[in-house]
């Protein structure tokens, strides 16, 4: 019985916290869009490694699996932050370097 309740109140804290990030992004002005993903950055990188914990403790296969694609996914949304982060940057550059010979 504990289990089904610790599992319906994680259920619940996980949709809450969908529901009220959302939230939170939607209402961002586009012009902090770019400094907002470097902070999703360093908070997905805590995500990661905390599913790598959850992946190395290995209760039970449920759980590996479920850590596997947390991983999976948080490494994937660092990658494409990154990426692009360095798109917007490369449009902030100065058009005006010196032509190669």
């Amino acid at each position: 019985m504990s289990s089904s309740s610790n599992l319906i109140n994680a259920l619940f804290i996980f949709m809450l916290a969908g529901f009220i990030g959302f939230e939170v992004i939607r209402r961002v002005s586009p012009l902090l869009h770019t400094p907002l993903m470097s902070l999703t950055n360093a908070l997905d990188a805590i995500a990661v490694v905390g599913a790598i914990v959850l992946v190395g403790e290995h209760k039970s296969s449920l759980s590996a699996v479920l850590g596997f694609i947390a991983v999976v996914a948080a490494t994937s949304n660092i990658v494409g932050g990154f990426l692009i982060t360095d798109r917007m940057l490369k449009m902030f550059k100065s058009s005006r370097t010196a032509p190669k010979p």
